[in-house]
């Protein structure tokens, strides 16, 4: 399949608007002679988003994320490359690299970006895809500012609660803040013991990876990666308590 034909398969949303203006690029570029009819309001296209909308829409939040310190890393293509695969299957795989290439080489817009996404995306996969996106920005063993600039920026046109992100950048940042498991639960080092359960019990349910699980297999699965930081987090609160 090429990866015209890719792109057109079963997407909704990503078809219209700011995303669907860059694919309407990158496939001008790959292919002479190739137009693709895009509208560039962010109304068009489905309701809510298909499993092809969340994969073309993790593809260009990880452009962002790489182009944010000006160079590409192998460790970020190397974490990005098992995901693709275990995602879009071998073919895909292929086609999705393809597209990443070129949209490195586009001027994008991630406020226009994330902005469109937080429109047709539901509340808990936002949260994922924010997750994988801390993840790849630390693949290389730290978020760098411009990196995590980057990312906020996103996290905030996507219509993130500021606690939710900081519950999930404490998990990355585990190193920098002696906090971390009571920023990860959405608490206070003051809350008491009731508090600290009640919370975990909120998070537990917040984060479950059934959330996400109209995704697809491989969203919901690396859905449980924070669902796990949540634990974490929660003995780590009841070891330092003695409970």
């Amino acid at each position: 399949m090429g990866l015209g034909k890719w792109l057109l398969g079963g997407f909704g949303f990503v078809m219209g608007g700011p995303i669907g203006a860059l694919l309407g690029v990158v496939i001008g570029s790959l292919f002479e002679n190739t137009h693709v009819s895009v509208n560039t309001s962010t109304s068009r296209g489905r309701a809510h988003a298909t499993q092809a909308d969340i994969h073309v829409s993790i593809i260009v939040l990880i452009a962002c994320v790489i182009k944010a310190d000006g160079r590409i890393l192998k460790s970020e293509i190397n974490f990005i490359k098992p995901f693709l695969l275990r995602s879009f299957g071998e073919n895909g795989a292929r086609q999705a690299l393809v597209l990443l290439k070129e949209l490195l080489n586009q001027d994008i817009d991630a406020v226009a970006v994330s902005q469109q996404i937080a429109k047709h995306v539901n509340y808990s996969t936002r949260l994922e895809l924010l997750r994988l996106l801390l993840e790849l920005a630390k693949s290389d063993g730290e978020i760098n500012q411009n990196e995590l600039t980057i990312i906020e920026q996103i996290s905030v046109n996507m219509s993130v609660q500021s606690a939710d992100f900081q519950s999930i950048l404490a998990l990355y940042q585990r190193h920098a803040d002696n906090n971390w498991a009571y920023t990860a639960l959405e608490i206070t080092p003051s809350a008491t013991n009731e508090d600290v359960k009640k919370a975990y019990r909120r998070m537990a349910m917040k984060y479950h990876p059934d959330k996400v699980s109209n995704m697809g297999e491989e969203m919901a699965k690396q859905a449980t990666e924070k669902f796990r930081g949540i634990n974490e987090a929660y003995e780590h609160i009841k070891k330092q308590r003695g409970l």
